[in-house]
Formats: structure tokens, sequence, C-alpha cells
């Protein structure tokens, strides 16, 4: 359990502010995707912290609060014409490609969110509660129950069914190339290093960037076009017309 002080961070502001933010996005926005999703998990979350008994709420949610900042800021600077993370890059210029799926544009929303974000709101909060990572290892590993609820929403309902989603299509492979139990393992080895690294703002600052840049070039790979199949039986005429790849509301 986290030996840190107990400091209550509120997280209804941000929930607020994730809210409002989700009335501005087009349904047919590749960023929208995502967001419905996290909106739809955040408020799970905050409807869950402290919830437990090996929770300590202060520091559940200084790190819920630490975590949803980054992708806030990340859209703030995105919405700002100004350059948010590189992990944020790909999908923010992907929003509005047709050929890529809903599915991807969520998966690359939570490569960002857990691959880059996570780490570093881990050592927000460390520095916020004066206290090691050690101290909040059971807050990150509640988060990271909540982010693979995230996850499990995303291929619940963004998936195609068995019927589309045959060894055939390229989208069966791409799924099965990125792991949100390595992503989460990853982020927590990267956030040791960088309490590690504190003290050294140099090399801090170059494993940041280091970071940054590698998860957004996985997000990159999960943001690539897939052409798509057409279900056994279609007609010639639909196999052989473009995909506009819309996103339903």
């Amino acid at each position: 359990m986290a030996q840190c002080e107990q400091v209550l961070t509120p997280v209804d502001g941000v929930v607020s502010r994730v809210r409002a933010l989700d009335a501005g996005l087009h349904a047919r926005d590749g960023v929208a995707v995502f967001h419905r999703v996290y909106l739809a998990v955040t408020e799970a979350a905050d409807r869950g912290t402290g919830a437990g008994p090996f929770t300590d709420a202060g520091a559940a949610s200084a790190l819920d609060v630490r975590l949803a900042e980054r992708y806030l800021a990340a859209v703030g600077a995105a919405s700002g014409q100004r350059r948010p993370p590189a992990c944020w890059r790909p999908l923010f210029a992907s929003r509005h490609h047709p050929g890529v799926r809903p599915v991807q544009f969520a998966l690359a929303g939570i490569n960002a969110h857990v691959g880059h974000d996570l780490a570093l709101a881990v050592v927000d909060t460390c520095r916020t509660l004066d206290c090691e990572p050690a101290d909040i290892e059971d807050e990150f590993d509640r988060v990271g129950e909540f982010l693979v609820s995230l996850e499990e929403r995303v291929r619940e309902e963004l998936t195609p069914g068995p019927d589309l989603l045959r060894i055939a299509d390229p989208l069966t492979h791409l799924l099965g190339a990125w792991s949100l139990e390595r992503a989460r393992d990853a982020a927590w080895t990267a956030a040791r290093t960088l309490w590690a690294l504190r003290r050294l703002p140099d090399l801090a600052g170059e494993f940041t960037e280091r970071l940054d840049t590698a998860v957004g070039f996985a997000g990159r790979v999960l943001l690539v076009p897939l052409p798509r199949l057409v279900p056994a039986g279609a007609g010639r005429d639909q196999s052989s017309g473009s995909s506009t790849g819309a996103i339903s509301s």
C-alpha cells in the first residue's frame, strides 16, 4: 500500500474537462473515436477512485489527474496549432484519414497514453507527493486495470465481427501485434528509470525524448491505412468500390 502523504487531488475538474472536450469533437473524427471510449472509462475510474482496501485515495487521485492532464495537454496543443508530443502526433495527423479504421484510432490513443503519458504521470505524481515510484505501485496497478477496461471496450465496440475479421484481413495481424500488458510493463520501467535520472536533467530529458519518439513510431504503425476485405457473398460492385472508412457515431 502506498506510504505517500495523504494529499487528496479531486478528479472532478479533469472529468469535467474531458466531458467538455467531447462536445467539440465531430463523430467522424478519429480523435473522437478514442475520446468517446476514454471518457466512458474515465468516468468509471472517477466513480471507483479510492475503492478497495489497498488503495491510497490521495495517490490514486493524483495519478489519475496527472495522467489525464497529459492527454488534455496534447489535445490542447493540437487545437492551438502547436506541436503535441511525438507520441500523439500520428493520431492527430491521421484523424480524418478514410483508410484508417476506428479500432486503429482507438489503439493509437491507448498506445500514446500508456507508453508515454503513464510513465511521465508516475514521475509527476511522485514529485507532487514526495514519494518513490514503489510507494504508488498499487495505484499504478489500479490505473492499469482501468486501462485494461479501456482496451477491452475498444476491442468489443470497434472490432469487426468474426465474419469480417478474418485471417486474411491485415487488421487481424495489426491487432495482434500490440500488447497492452507489454506497454504497461515498459511504462513502469520507464517511470522508474526517469525517477532514477531526476538529478541528471540532461539524461532525463534525452530519455524522455527518446521514449516519446519510440511511442510515436509505434503509433504510426498502428495507424497505417489498411485495405478492407469484402465479406463473402458481397457483390462484385461492392468489392471493386473504394471504402471510405467512415466512422459511425
